[in-house]
């Protein structure tokens, strides 16, 4: 059982999935977007492909913690995504900056700017589920 995160643009989705014991975040791969079909298609496979028991949708706050047009049109996709998958838990992830810490993070592997483009939304999509991850209680070793 793993969740998957999602960094949710116009043209394409980021998406990353966790290790099974819930504590990293890998990335898993770009979804060209062509229509909410075939987007969902592609969602559902990796649901099963993975197991996912929830998704992490990144919800694109403004900087003073409110949700304008792009937030709430990630709250629809959410509501879409709960509907068509109701076996999956959904919950949107305050996703903040994920994408400029991808950004610096590629830079400072030195990727190229080509090889940036392709990658940046997996990479977001690894924040936001690696950040959700960081939040969930853990318990002691001792």
């Amino acid at each position: 059982m793993r969740i998957l995160a999602l960094d949710v643009g116009d043209k394409t989705i980021g998406v990353a999935a966790s290790d099974l014991l819930l504590f990293t975040a890998q990335g898993v791969e770009v979804i060209r977007r062509t229509s909410l079909t075939r987007d969902m298609e592609r969602l559902r496979q990796l649901i099963e492909q993975y197991e996912v028991t929830t998704i992490i949708v990144g919800l694109p706050k403004n900087m003073n913690g409110t949700i304008g047009p792009r937030g709430e049109s990630m709250q629809q996709f959410a509501s879409e995504l709960a509907s068509l998958f109701p076996d999956v838990q959904v919950k949107l992830w305050d996703e903040r900056l994920s994408t400029v810490a991808a950004e610096k993070s590629l830079i400072a592997a030195d990727v190229s700017r080509a090889k940036r483009k392709l990658v940046i939304d997996k990479m977001a999509a690894v924040f936001i589920l690696q950040g959700y991850l960081d939040s969930l209680p853990r318990q002691s070793l001792s």
